[in-house]
């Protein structure tokens, strides 16, 4: 990793903890209740027109009842819009209904915080549609990840109880989340956007012609619509050209700060954050991966304060640190060494003052192999999703680094929310493996760790595994699965476990080449995202409850310290360990065989 990368990456840790500070210092007043009296006043008539108390607390069950029933009807919503769009107004290019499936597909991706995208966002969806549906689940799906890491951490924290297992309000905590943090800072961070020159308007979408003409190949789609295929089974191309090109408007800015700001990552744009009018310069490309990574940071610090120690923060704050640069450091050099098949063929892939050199496939010029391979780092580790370049042309090792960040469990980091209560279930399970060594009941902040915590926490860690490889073999083993892949062989079945990686850990992002939006992916990866993420929640929350539940025990001479570096490598290793080995035989059958294919 040459030295710019290293002092990108530095850069960006340095003024990510800056910022991450006071965010954690208001997450944790925001858990714990603490506002000023003119917010509680301008709650109030909220609170009295919903008929919710804001102090009654509720049992776990209530909890993760209400908040399933909120995004099944946020779904419900989403789908709705899609299949009516043709006859609702702020539409101006016209757009028909989306088709039953994948509007299913969408509606699901966007209440599950992944925001997988079969479509092509400027050609698909009114600006109805993308407002009121997309935008809003972005604030709404960002806001039910981080109510659970709330209810998730007063478990931990409770010192006096009943034992009944009250977690907190979820109708309180959304609405605390949504109006006192993600609407102002997507306000600030939208007004940086427009500055930088992302789109913000309602205009139609606009003709020009093009300076010279343009000329291309693309695959032949059927009657069907699908890519037809040769009798090798290789995508059949035509040839294409235009003098002129139609470029697509919209309210971007607004979407585009909420869409980072929630680790979200639904585009406008099919291009994403590779596109001008939603990434327009290398400030608002720095600022976005900001974005995506300033909640995660923020809520382990406002963990260390709602439990009372901020070391505890702090130490979940390092191993994700750690994880994370291990994985840049993979990333990076990967893309910059280049392809070694080009290599062989006496092609120059040295940087020089005349060429950005490396692997450029699939990158944007502008923003070269540093800041696209940390971009490509930094949204998969967040649970975001959004992408700056092509991850389908990443080099093999360069697609395996953002492939093993997802199947961790995206806790390296993660998802607004996701990411910590996805590392403290690994934290339990660490500290109930510490507790085996030594012989001792396992505890944490003061909580015994027993059977029934260890069997949910075991579910939780469980589900997203089985639903992705499962997922993937379902894929590879029927007609419908296959059908998708325009790259037989082992980049085929990487595009595949992409794809359910992706869903299944509530990401979004995708090796592009696979043609995911046919009814049998569409219904496959809305049900495997579904699952993966209330799979997980559920779990998560009767953990919270039954933590509420019991007294915190002081620390004694024979507490185990998990705080310090020891605790950090322990819970480092766990994460490897149990999260990644079982994915290992999936890896390698496809991004690890299609490396050892360049070197043969």
């Amino acid at each position: 990793m040459n030295a710019s990368a290293w002092t990108l990456l530095v850069l960006f840790l340095a003024v990510l903890g800056l910022l991450a500070w006071p965010v954690g210092r208001f997450l944790a007043a925001l858990c714990e209740g603490r506002l000023p009296r003119w917010m509680a006043r301008i709650e109030a008539p909220l609170y009295r027109l919903a008929g919710v108390s804001p102090d009654a607390s509720m049992h776990w069950r209530s909890y993760a009842l209400a908040l399933l029933a909120f995004n099944a009807l946020g779904a419900l919503v989403v789908y709705g819009l899609q299949r009516l769009q043709g006859l609702l107004p702020l539409n101006p290019a016209g757009m028909g209904a989306v088709s039953p499936d994948s509007s299913f597909n969408t509606a699901v991706a966007f209440v599950t915080n992944t925001n997988w995208q079969g479509y092509a966002g400027e050609s698909t969806m009114s600006y109805l549609t993308q407002m009121l549906g997309l935008t809003v689940q972005n604030f709404l799906s960002a806001a039910t990840g981080i109510a659970v890491a709330f209810a998730l951490a007063r478990g931990f924290a409770a010192r006096r109880t009943d034992g009944k297992g009250f977690v907190g309000n979820f109708w309180v905590d959304t609405t605390r989340i949504t109006v006192w943090l993600l609407l102002p800072l997507s306000f600030v961070i939208a007004v940086f956007f427009a500055g930088q020159g992302v789109i913000q308007n309602f205009d139609s979408y606009k003709t020009v012609d093009t300076v010279e003409t343009q000329s291309w190949q693309q695959p032949k789609n059927g009657p069907d619509g699908q890519p037809l295929k040769d009798a090798a089974g290789n995508p059949v191309m035509e040839d294409a050209s235009s003098k002129t090109q139609t470029l697509a408007m919209g309210p971007v800015a607004s979407q585009e700060a909420i869409k980072m700001l929630g680790t979200n990552g639904g585009g406008f744009f099919n291009a994403n954050s590779a596109h001008p009018y939603e990434n327009p310069s290398a400030l608002a490309n720095f600022v976005q991966m900001l974005a995506i990574f300033l909640i995660p940071a923020g809520l382990c610090f406002a963990f260390g304060r709602v439990v009372g120690d901020l070391r505890q923060g702090w130490a979940v704050l390092a191993a994700m640190t750690v994880m994370f640069v291990i994985a840049v450091v993979a990333l990076v050099p990967a893309e910059q060494a280049g392809n070694p098949l080009l290599a062989s063929m006496g092609v120059d892939q040295l940087r020089s003052a005349l060429q950005a050199g490396g692997n450029m496939e699939g990158k944007e010029v502008r923003f070269g192999i540093d800041t696209s391979a940390l971009f490509a780092a930094v949204t998969t580790a967040a649970s975001c999703g959004a992408v700056n370049a092509m991850h389908d042309s990443l080099t093999p090792i360069g697609g395996l680094v953002p492939l093993v960040l997802m199947q961790l469990g995206e806790v390296v980091f993660g998802g607004v929310g996701s990411g910590l209560y996805g590392m403290l279930i690994f934290a339990i399970l660490a500290v109930f493996i510490a507790g085996l060594m030594i012989g001792r009941t396992p505890e944490y902040l003061g909580k015994k760790i027993e059977t029934h915590e260890m069997k949910l926490t075991s579910i939780a860690i469980l589900v997203t595994p089985i639903l992705v490889l499962a997922g993937t073999a379902l894929a590879v083993s029927l007609a419908d699965g296959k059908a998708g892949i325009a790259n037989p062989g082992a980049h085929g079945f990487s595009e595949i476990l992409y794809a359910l990686t992706s869903a299944g850990n509530n990401n979004g992002s995708a090796f592009a080449g696979l043609s995911a939006n046919t009814p049998f992916y569409n219904a496959l990866l809305g049900l495997v995202m579904w699952l993966g993420r209330f799979g997980v929640i559920v779990p998560v929350l009767a953990i919270a409850g039954a933590l509420a539940a019991k007294k915190r025990l002081p620390e004694t001479e024979g507490t185990m310290p998990t705080h310090g570096p020891l605790f950090v490598s322990l819970l480092i290793g766990t994460v490897l360990l149990v999260g990644l080995l079982n994915y290992v035989p999936a890896l390698a059958l496809g991004p690890v065989v299609e490396h050892l294919m360049l070197w043969k």
